[in-house]
């Protein structure tokens, strides 16, 4: 027989606590979970009820042997918890839908697709690496990618290899090195279009070597480069290419996936369409 969902009740007090409030900002839902029971006294078959999960679940949850990553599992621990407003928002979630008012505008705090920004790719560089190691799904847009993930102490590559030999799928957009975009980003750097040009196949040639431990595939694209992404999942690292800059000297914003956010989905729909329009070298 199924059982009926019957949300949680903290008081109004719990979710303005610090610590709380740092736990949703961290998406950390294990620790919302410890402080539901501290502050709320419910157990953990509690909390499962009201969640939608497992009474296992809950509990790997609570003790740091598993992560929630999944959208609609964000929602449902919030509706499941009913949390106010702010507390949904600090966990990147639009209002709850009976709080919603019937203009066609909401307030952009409600959709906090940027949760972090960095000075450089430097400053983010043990995050991404952190989420490289456990993702899915690995989308990356570059010119020539040798910084990113061509070389051996380059950002992502050595967090693509995992220990049960299940790697992720990747997908990687570089410059067509015969493009004129080339040499003018070339150009643009102050660097002669064959080194950059051969920095393009270089790349390529070391990404053939990562199909041994992941899925991988290698476009081509012919655009002048703008965006410099890191899809990892649900989560991009996002940074521009201009003339006055490389990509890894850009400030590198973290935008992550949330339900009527358009960054995330355009930066993701903009790759699609590139890959799809792309020549496959690997």
């Amino acid at each position: 027989m199924s059982v009926a969902l019957v949300p949680i009740e903290l008081p109004d007090w719990a979710w303005q606590r610090a610590e709380v409030r740092q736990a949703l900002r961290s998406r950390d839902v294990g620790a919302v979970f410890r402080y539901v029971q501290q502050y709320g006294g419910d157990s953990q078959g509690r909390i499962a009820t009201a969640t939608g999960m497992t009474q296992a679940r809950v509990n790997e949850i609570i003790n740091g042997r598993r992560e929630v990553s999944k959208l609609d599992v964000y929602e449902r621990v919030a509706d499941g918890l009913s949390m106010p407003d702010d507390a949904r928002h600090l966990l990147g979630l639009a209002p709850a839908r009976n709080s919603r008012e019937g203009g066609s505008a909401f307030d952009l705090a409600a959709f906090p697709e940027v949760v972090r920004v960095y000075s450089s790719q430097a400053a983010a560089a043990q995050e991404i690496r952190a989420q490289t190691a456990q993702a899915k799904e690995v989308d990356v847009l570059a010119v020539r990618g040798l910084g990113l993930i061509g070389l051996n102490d380059s950002l992502l590559r050595a967090s693509l290899a995992r220990e049960d030999g299940t790697g992720p799928r990747v997908r990687v957009l570089l410059l067509d090195p015969e493009s004129p975009a080339l040499s003018l980003r070339a150009a643009e750097i102050g660097e002669s279009a064959e080194s950059l040009a051969g920095g393009v196949r270089l790349a390529e040639a070391r990404l053939r070597e990562l199909s041994d431990v992941c899925d991988i595939s290698v476009h081509r694209y012919r655009l002048l480069p703008t965006w410099r992404l890191v899809r990892l999942d649900s989560i991009t690292f996002v940074s521009a290419f201009d003339a006055g800059w490389e990509g890894h000297e850009s400030a590198t914003y973290k935008v992550i996936e949330t339900p009527h956010g358009p960054l995330y989905r355009g930066f993701r729909r903009m790759f699609e369409a590139m890959a799809g329009e792309g020549t496959r070298t690997v």
